[in-house]
């Protein structure tokens, strides 16, 4: 029953950027048969799965370019005229290449990082390293969180030129390294590194330790993206390394759980079911996780092929849960958590105190699928949102996202994931051990006068991973 459930998948959102993108498209006539085609197809399939089909317009124009036709058809999300609209599907030209990135799978160097912008204003920018990518060319290269760069193949970064300089060709790209300077200003120092794009499989349980203080025993990890395991593996490799974890935390006696969602835009459904399995307190396989809703077409055919319980997840019995010695869990959040994240918050609210420490999360409970042509005839990868979730309680109201109980930003001095001196994590051990223990951390003067953010490459994950359902009609 839990293997079949689990073949649908909530998916997170394309960063804010390619959002915008979508919504101020151009209107390009294809021309092109293929494309018509193209277009023919993927009407077909909204019509049966977007949760929204009763909202396609009647007469859509079959000659627009495919990326053009999609755009047309969606139902978007107007704060004023469509509030319950959708933000969040997308289309994208190689099936195989969306599903790879859905898995964690992609070619990169194995940078995350942000842009930002310097406080004097002007296109002049600097990077800022998240994280690496374990074995990744990045990581190989001596790239750590915190380091600031300035230019690439001798390039200074711009707002008209780091997305070509970072993410585009897969040659070798000379990265020069930042410093502050007496100014408080990032400035290029004599350091470059080289790397070069590859394949890379991201492993999401990053990092997890321990903290004792008196009778305080406090697990920490930090989790980048719900996926089970390898792309087009069928061994859970991930999943399994998470009950390692907790059950190595259960072992320890672990009575207060901190999860680092910051950087996690979402993935697998069956993923955050098995993390709140290993998390609630009380729960077993009788207790609903969450619920979700498709459209009314749909609706009759998935219950009469599956049975009416198809439409609730319940938590799995897991011999390493420790919410028997939780309270409460901590959970570290940012404005990129998102999508499963939140159906994780969302689920455990009714069975344990659940408090956000970070930024408010995205906004997202729906789920969407992978569609592609069984035939392969046609290459395109439909991502279409067809699903709302709500928890045990049938509360699904966070389409404005989760606020934190207690707000924090990173900043731009980045500490180790572990380092007390982080804000996220050290506002978490306060609230749990009652003291500040950390080492002293950076005032704000000696922080780098910087603007906005323009730009975080977490926020182009597609997280997820490969469709195991396969759809009718197909």
């Amino acid at each position: 029953m839990h293997l079949r459930k689990n073949y649908f998948i909530l998916f997170l959102s394309l960063s804010s950027f390619l959002v915008s993108c979508r919504d101020k498209f151009e209107v390009v006539r294809a021309g092109n048969p293929a494309d018509t085609e193209v277009n023919k197809w993927v009407h077909d399939n909204m019509k049966q799965w977007y949760f929204w089909n009763d909202k396609l317009p009647e007469t859509p124009d079959f000659t627009l370019t495919p990326q053009t036709f999609f755009q047309s058809i969606l139902y978007k999300y107007d704060n004023s005229l469509r509030p319950d609209g959708d933000r969040f599907s997308w289309l994208q030209e190689s099936a195989d290449e969306l599903k790879a990135s859905l898995s964690g799978q992609s070619t990169s160097t194995g940078i995350e990082y942000r842009m930002i912008r310097y406080a004097s204003g002007g296109d002049d920018l600097y990077g800022l390293v998240t994280y690496t990518d374990k074995g990744s060319s990045a990581e190989k290269a001596g790239f750590r969180r915190g380091d600031y760069f300035t230019h690439v193949n001798g390039q200074k970064l711009t707002v008209g030129n780091y997305r070509a300089l970072l993410t585009t060709g897969n040659e070798a790209k000379v990265i020069t390294m930042g410093a502050l300077d007496a100014d408080k200003k990032v400035v290029a120092t004599s350091t470059n590194r080289s790397v070069t794009p590859a394949v890379i499989q991201s492993d999401p349980v990053y990092f997890d330790t321990t903290f004792v203080k008196g009778d305080k025993r406090v697990g920490y990890v930090v989790y980048h993206q719900f996926i089970p395991g390898p792309n087009n593996s069928t061994v859970k490799t991930y999943d399994q390394e998470l009950e390692k974890v907790f059950a190595d935390f259960k072992a320890k006696g672990v009575n207060e759980l901190v999860m680092d969602l910051r950087y996690n835009r979402g993935g697998y459904v069956s993923s955050a079911t098995q993390i709140a399995s290993l998390i609630g307190k009380g729960v077993s396989d009788k207790d609903v996780f969450y619920y979700k809703e498709y459209n009314k077409t749909v609706t009759p055919d998935l219950e009469k092929q599956y049975g009416k319980d198809f439409f609730q997840d319940n938590f799995l019995n897991k011999s390493q849960n420790i919410g028997g010695n939780l309270n409460r869990v901590f959970f570290l959040t940012s404005t990129s958590s998102a999508s499963a994240s939140e159906l994780l918050i969302n689920g455990l609210k009714p069975f344990m105190d659940v408090f956000l420490v970070g930024g408010t999360t995205v906004g997202k409970n729906v789920g969407s699928i992978t569609i592609s042509d069984k035939t392969n005839r046609i290459k395109w990868g439909i991502q279409p949102i067809v699903s709302r979730s709500s928890n045990s309680l049938r509360s699904s109201a966070y389409t404005a996202g989760f606020e934190p109980n207690v707000a924090k930003t990173e900043g731009t001095v980045l500490y180790p994931y572990g380092d007390f001196r982080d804000p996220l994590l050290g506002e978490a051990l306060f609230q749990i051990f009652g003291t500040r223990i950390a080492r002293r951390g950076v005032d704000e003067t000696d922080r780098p006068g910087t603007g906005p953010d323009v730009y975080s490459s977490i926020d182009k994950k597609a997280a997820g991973g490969n469709m195991f359902f396969t759809l009718p009609n197909q």
